[in-house]
């Protein structure tokens, strides 16, 4: 009996050492991001979903300051002010106007990209690598909420500068999402309308303006 208790006691020890390190790591990535006035991100992300046979890979660009940002990706350009979203579809000539969808917990958007996992998740520090000449420590990210749709995260941070390096989302219905991050910059000079929408350039474009 002694002895269960002396490894359940460990097993708790070590477990709590892991989450200590995880916090603290997180920590000093989020001091880190919030330091920086604007970040512009080149990324690849990949889809994958092994039993539908189904495996898809995109690069995209995306630079944030605050809550605003330009993502580009597929084609699409997505302008987020802060209030407003403006989904731009060249191939379609047309603008989708809507907002953000706050309720939605499970949707990791660019302006809470490098910053998601400060609320809603439990963590555990997890596998160290070696990639391309750089530590990766990874932290295990798991929704407290049970209803979610994402079974765990695992977030990989660059031992020597504390940034974000990539970012695998495992779904619970087999869906794995990856995101690489190719480029990662920091207080580049912006032009005062980079997130501005404006419609004299897109006077062809259908307007689809959701509630």
């Amino acid at each position: 009996m002694k002895k269960l208790i002396t490894i359940v006691l460990i097993t708790l020890s070590i477990n709590a050492f892991a989450q200590n390190k995880a916090k603290t790591l997180l920590n000093e990535v989020s001091k880190k991001v919030k330091s920086y006035d604007n970040i512009a991100l080149d990324f690849k992300y990949i889809l994958e979903n092994t039993s539908e046979n189904i495996k898809q890979e995109t690069k995209g660009d995306v630079i944030m300051q605050g809550e605003s940002y330009r993502l580009n990706i597929l084609g699409v350009t997505r302008l987020f002010d802060g209030k407003t979203l403006h989904t731009i579809s060249p191939e379609d000539e047309e603008v989708t106007i809507s907002s953000e969808n706050e309720n939605d917990v499970d949707a990791i958007t660019p302006s809470k990209m490098l910053s998601f996992y400060e609320d809603g998740y439990t963590y555990v520090l997890d596998i160290e690598q070696n990639l391309e000449g750089r530590k990766i420590q990874y932290v295990k990210l798991t929704p407290i909420d049970s209803n979610s749709e994402i079974k765990y995260i695992l977030l990989g941070i660059d031992a020597t500068t504390k940034h974000i390096y990539n970012l695998i989302t495992i779904g619970k219905n087999g869906t794995k999402t990856t995101l690489v991050v190719n480029s990662f910059k920091t207080n580049t000079p912006l032009s005062k309308t980079l997130f501005t929408f404006d419609p004299n350039k897109y006077k062809d474009y259908y307007i689809n303006k959701l509630d």
